[in-house]
């Protein structure tokens, strides 16, 4: 028996990565694909996919139904209003990549579902593979594969499986932080404007790619800063920055209305914050949500704007000071801290908070540092259980606006 195990583990040694990666990855959907037949039996008539549900349905639920709707019937001419005359949710709110990308790919199925399906079944694979891939350099190459393990089968892994935008845009993310740190900026060029199409966080991009020509202006006389580099940089900084005002004024000249992104945006927002939204005031959705949820909670709503500044010193902190975090290099931490600063800026916490975080997921490398077996067991258990309360919540129970994955 220990002859055999010995040798299972030498073939799994020397086996590609790309079959090893093959092998995780179909083991966790497997794993997932369980967990939301589970979901599916403890569906009630309470729930927003009833008694009967199926996995077709929540492959097509809450946001999917969005990327559906464009797919088929493209994108309003004229701003739906509520009652009151607010501008009401819409599909200006999505991009339209991944919605058009599943339709072509469903057309052999005759079902846009299937090609939703599909698409974020494969591109969470290469997303995989794209992630190892960006880590291995940094943090070896076992602990590129307990990260991979971590993002396959973490609390998020139901997104490889249902018709969100977040696989594909996790792929193209993944390769331009790749090419990033590889400085191959040429690749750059097209995936930018393909992730800024595909879901919104371009802007952090741009910040990022801001951030990483300072840092290698401050490093040029340890590592050569060629004049085609600083081109580079500089002008895809000026393409992720129009590519992510470029959606707004798409909107705004389909609609005839230059504010019609950020309405159709804040129409989501007024079902968390009483009085309604007057407008967007950048980094005023976090102070509002600190003190709804304190609220919520039974606690002083003053504060939750105190937690909101001890929340945000710990995570700079982190990034700056964490042995395990630095070991991920420093482009990625600048990416972090970019994409949070942009979080900051633009979200309003609440449901999807934690689908938001999910361009973090280069971080998985730092938590699969430590090489102790009991701590990477202990959180790959603690990933599948936070799956299963994230799938049976959202799924199985979900019925309200505050259960939106």
């Amino acid at each position: 028996m220990a002859h055999l195990a010995l040798t299972l583990a030498r073939r799994w040694a020397l086996a590609p990565v790309v079959l090893r990666i093959a092998v995780i990855y179909l083991t966790a959907r497997v794993v997932t694909t369980l967990f939301f037949v589970l979901a599916a039996s403890l569906s009630t008539s309470l729930s927003r996919f009833g008694a009967d549900a199926g996995l077709a349905d929540f492959v097509l639920g809450w946001d999917a139904q969005w990327y559906w709707l464009i797919a088929e019937d493209g994108y309003p001419s004229e701003l739906p209003l509520t009652d009151s005359g607010d501008v009401a949710e819409n599909a200006w709110a999505f991009m339209p990549v991944f919605a058009m990308v599943a339709k072509v790919v469903g057309l052999p199925f005759g079902s846009w579902g299937a090609g939703a399906f599909l698409v974020s079944l494969v591109a969470g694979y290469f997303a995989c593979v794209a992630l190892h891939r960006l880590l291995r350099d940094r943090v070896g190459s076992s602990a590129a594969i307990w990260a991979v393990i971590f993002f396959a089968a973490g609390p998020l892994a139901a997104l490889f499986q249902v018709g969100y935008a977040e696989t594909l845009f996790l792929l193209l993310l993944f390769l331009a932080l790749d090419a990033v740190v590889r400085h191959r900026y040429v690749w750059l060029y097209l995936l930018i404007p393909a992730m800024a199409f595909t879901r919104p966080g371009i802007l952090a991009f741009a910040l990022f790619l801001g951030l990483h020509g300072i840092l290698r202006w401050v490093r040029r006389r340890d590592e050569p800063l060629a004049t085609r580099d600083i081109v580079h940089i500089v002008a895809l900084g000026a393409l992720a920055t129009v590519a992510g005002f470029s959606w707004q004024l798409i909107a705004g000249f389909v609609t005839g209305d230059p504010g019609a992104y950020l309405a159709t945006e804040l129409a989501w927002r007024r079902h968390w914050v009483v009085g309604g939204v007057d407008g967007f005031v950048p980094f005023e959705g976090w102070i509002q949500a600190s003190q709804f949820w304190f609220g919520q909670w039974g606690l002083p709503m003053w504060g939750g704007p105190v937690a909101l500044v001890v929340l945000t010193v710990a995570a700079g902190l982190a990034l700056l000071r964490s042995p395990q975090v630095r070991a991920v290099g420093a482009d990625l931490r600048l990416w972090s801290a970019s994409y949070l600063l942009y979080l900051l800026a633009v979200f309003f916490p609440q449901s999807s908070t934690f689908r938001l975080l999910i361009p973090l997921s280069p971080l998985w490398g730092a938590v699969a540092v430590p090489r102790s077996r009991f701590w990477r067991l202990g959180v790959l258990a603690v990933g599948l259980v936070g799956q299963w309360l994230w799938i049976y919540h959202v799924y199985a129970l979900g019925n309200t606006f505050w259960q939106v994955p």
